[in-house]
């Protein structure tokens, strides 16, 4: 996706977050257990002053977060956050030096869309514990999403931290998945006891191709159920086949996102 689209997007979902999380801060969120919506709000403000961080000093801020961010109200701190964070992106170019997790892209890039990302999931997040309708997810930023966490997420992260991988891939025997999105592209994810291997596979091909499972639907569909932030009892995605490659691919994303 272009930058000024990611950004486009970020400016929504963070608008939305904003507005969703502000009727109810201390309501539960059922997708990410433990916290309230005041510590949801936190969290994505402190993951934005992160990064602005990382691009400042093209290295990880160490210590973090620092202890005056606690004395600052959920929502005046998101919103201090991300005009630091819009701030530092609109002064650099995408292709500017910055301190990633992702070795391949120490770009300021890498951020802008990862930050995109984050927040339009956060925002689900928020819609979940409120019990509010579900804003739609543009088609463009959905195919998107499922890309980066298939292939930054679970293909690199799995290789790049072996260990953490090891209780889900220890017993791993070459299982395959195609995630597919309805009209539009799709991945091959094949696994392995040192990690999982991500392609993009052609939609004409998926349907002649043998895989053990299957994971489909509309692009809004499929990048909830990769997240595990579907609303309750309804789903725009279909998973279908082996049950044990279905439960190792979840594993897989629990591993590889939490």
């Amino acid at each position: 996706m272009e930058r000024s689209r990611l950004l486009e997007c970020l400016a929504a979902d963070v608008a939305r977050l904003r507005e969703v999380a502000a009727s109810d801060l201390t309501a539960a969120v059922p997708s990410c257990p433990g916290w309230t919506v005041a510590d949801l709000v936190r969290h994505v403000a402190e993951v934005y002053l992160h990064k602005v961080e990382c691009m400042r000093l093209n290295a990880f801020p160490d210590p973090w977060p620092p202890a005056d961010l606690e004395s600052v109200a959920p929502i005046e701190l998101l919103n201090r956050a991300y005009a630091e964070l819009t701030g530092e992106f609109a002064a650099r170019g995408a292709a500017d030096p910055s301190r990633t997790w992702h070795e391949p892209d120490q770009t300021v890039g890498f951020w802008i869309r990862r930050m995109a990302q984050e927040t339009v999931i956060h925002r689900l997040d928020a819609e979940l514990a409120l019990g509010v309708p579900v804003a739609p997810i543009p088609d463009d930023l959905a195919v998107d999403g499922i890309d980066e966490v298939l292939k930054l997420f679970v293909g690199y992260g799995s290789h790049a931290w072996v260990e953490d991988f090891q209780p889900v891939l220890a017993g791993a025997e070459g299982r395959t998945v195609i995630v597919g999105v309805d009209g539009g592209p799709g991945w091959l994810l094949r696994t392995g006891v040192t990690g999982a291997d991500v392609s993009d596979v052609d939609p004409a091909a998926a349907a002649s191709t043998s895989v053990d499972a299957t994971v489909s639907g509309s692009a809004a569909g499929v990048l909830r159920w990769l997240w595990s932030r579907e609303s309750p009892g309804v789903s725009d995605a279909q998973a279908e086949g082996d049950e044990a490659t279905l439960v190792e691919l979840r594993n897989l994303l629990v591993a590889s996102t939490q």
